[in-house]
């Protein structure tokens, strides 16, 4: 299955986004020429998942604002999400590496998980996707870039680096999910200080159409979803900037809180 475009400048990107991470060093800059378009975005960020040494468990959903929407034609954009960065939060607060110059935030999410390998078609709606998902949990989103200006130069160059996304803290599973998924509401809180205040409403068009968004995205990049992979729909309260040494708490009221900690990404990934 083929997921490259013919775009000879997306390799060296690519490699030098992994190389940064793998090693948890910043880039003072952009390292090469920053895409135009979001295909030409997505041929990096395919070029790297080649490159990167792990299996997708998940893909991440990031709103695109306008302007932005209107010039590149997507109101969200999608990254890997790979299973070495998905950590399964517990009693104690989850802790995760942030490369010191480069950018880090937390963003609470509402997460979906496949209950099949869903059909390759390109015609995905809400409605559609609904019998696909087996359960949804709570979760933390680590956004994360080795490039600090990472969301400063529009969606595209947030794309080409894994969507901006450095792991998932998986919380747990949201009961009766169907019936409830448009009443849901969260909290953001960083060193115990409520930073944001949101829900599944402040998902455009709430989490089931990021999921709609995303397989529609993958068909036409010649991907697919598989059961068991999970769906980070996009943030509920925001995306708050964080760095080593403050802790964060998701809370999400009666299906549950995650706590976690930011600590400085040291030495290379194996």
């Amino acid at each position: 299955m083929s997921h490259a475009h013919d775009n000879s400048a997306a390799s060296p990107i690519a490699h030098a986004f992994v190389a940064a991470r793998r090693n948890s060093h910043a880039l003072d800059v952009y390292p090469g020429v920053q895409p135009d378009s979001l295909a030409a975005a997505y041929a990096i960020q395919d070029e790297a998942i080649a490159a990167w040494p792990d299996r997708i468990a998940g893909w991440k959903l990031g709103r695109i604002n306008a302007p932005h929407d209107g010039r590149f034609g997507a109101g969200r954009l999608a990254g890997p999400i790979f299973s070495r960065n998905v950590w399964i939060a517990g009693h104690t607060p989850t802790r995760f590496g942030v490369i010191e110059g480069g950018f880090a935030a937390v963003e609470a999410e509402y997460v979906l998980e496949l209950g099949e390998t869903a059909p390759d078609r390109g015609d995905w709606t809400a409605d559609t996707v609904a019998p696909l998902v087996s359960r949804v949990f709570i979760g933390v989103e680590i956004a994360g870039s080795p490039f600090a200006e990472i969301n400063s130069h529009g969606p595209a160059v947030t794309a080409s680096d894994f969507g901006n996304n450095a792991g998932l803290i998986l919380g747990g599973e949201i009961a009766g999910w169907r019936e409830r998924l448009s009443g849901l509401t969260c909290t953001m809180a960083i060193n115990d200080i409520v930073i944001g205040r949101g829900g599944a409403t402040a998902i455009p068009g709430g989490p089931l159409d990021s999921l709609a968004f995303l397989l529609n995205l993958l068909h036409q990049r010649g991907r697919r979803l598989e059961a068991g992979q999970l769906v980070s729909t996009g943030a509920a309260t925001g995306v708050h900037d964080i760095f080593a040494g403050q802790s964060a708490s998701a809370d999400f009221g009666p299906d549950g809180r995650i706590d976690c900690l930011a600590i400085p990404a040291t030495g290379a990934l194996a």
